[in-house]
């Protein structure tokens, strides 16, 4: 008889705790910064709205990655008491967080051998990482092993879409994910970019529309365009709860898809997007 396995991840995935207990999924939670102070925080130390609120008055926050220490202490206890481990892991192309995952779980491997433990790097940030969870979830209350539940969120992950927008620039060029023109040039003219994580990982600028109605339309049409049948559909949100149910609205109404989930954009993510980001997820033929 296969071995109890345990599902884990990171607070990359933007779930609630209360929401990943109810998955029966393990979280690791991340830590931030704010530059003012430099006193080190974990994801959900403090109310969203008061994070996002200190972001708008100014304050920087910055975050990094989980290190191997904290990855022992999440996993041995597992080990010890005879049960595998299925870590599903922050994209590599965002952060180190899944390579120093990867580096315990060989070390461990040396110590357990009689135990498994697999790494599956989403190449996912956000909900698109939580939906990523839930199916792996869902996978296990079907029957599946550890080696086949990550054999078949390996063989899946270039399926799960994920679309942003932004409400403000400056944090996406603090990030260098836009240029320091760009952000510039298209705060003076109310231009919003479409971003979306590639089959790498990264965050990448697909497109740009003028206004915040038409990014979240966009958005919308790229659901349209490539959505599998019977997927799910996460949103997450900056703090900005009426847009994301404006969206759910027009999913409904246009596509006749239904949101399962909103959820609210943590720290990790929040740092780098900011406020009045606004994030879509899905199943799709393609990223």
């Amino acid at each position: 008889m296969a071995a109890e396995y345990i599902l884990i991840t990171d607070s990359a995935c933007d779930i609630l705790p209360e929401k990943l207990r109810e998955w029966n999924v393990e979280l690791i939670r991340m830590p931030y910064l704010f530059t003012d102070d430099g006193k080190e925080l974990l994801d959900h130390d403090q109310p969203m709205k008061e994070f996002y609120d200190e972001m708008r008055n100014g304050r920087v926050a910055k975050t990094s990655g989980v290190n191997e220490n904290t990855f022992l202490t999440a996993f041995e206890p597992f080990l010890e008491t005879g049960k595998d481990i299925l870590y599903l892991a922050f994209s590599s192309g965002l952060s180190v967080t899944c390579e120093n995952g990867k580096k315990v779980a060989a070390q461990l491997a040396e110590k357990y051998p009689d135990r498994t433990i697999r790494v599956v790097d989403s190449l996912c940030a956000s909900a698109g990482q939580g939906l990523f969870v839930y199916l792996a979830a869902e996978n296990r209350n079907k029957g599946l092993s550890v080696d086949e539940n990550a054999d078949a969120m390996e063989a899946d992950k270039l399926h799960l879409c994920h679309w942003f927008t932004v409400e403000d620039l400056k944090y996406l060029k603090r990030g260098g994910r836009v240029s320091a023109a760009t952000a510039l040039l298209g705060t003076a003219l109310n231009v919003k970019p479409v971003l979306h994580v590639d089959n790498e990982g990264h965050l990448i600028k697909m497109t740009q529309v003028h206004g915040r109605k038409k990014s979240i339309r966009r958005m919308a049409e790229k659901l349209g365009e490539t959505i599998l049948p019977d997927s799910p559909v996460f949103i997450s949100h900056g703090d900005c709860l009426e847009d994301a149910e404006q969206l759910a609205k027009i999913l409904k109404e246009e596509y006749g898809k239904e949101v399962q989930l909103i959820t609210l954009i943590g720290s990790v993510i929040g740092a780098h997007s900011g406020p009045g980001t606004l994030a879509l997820f899905f199943r799709g033929t393609q990223r």
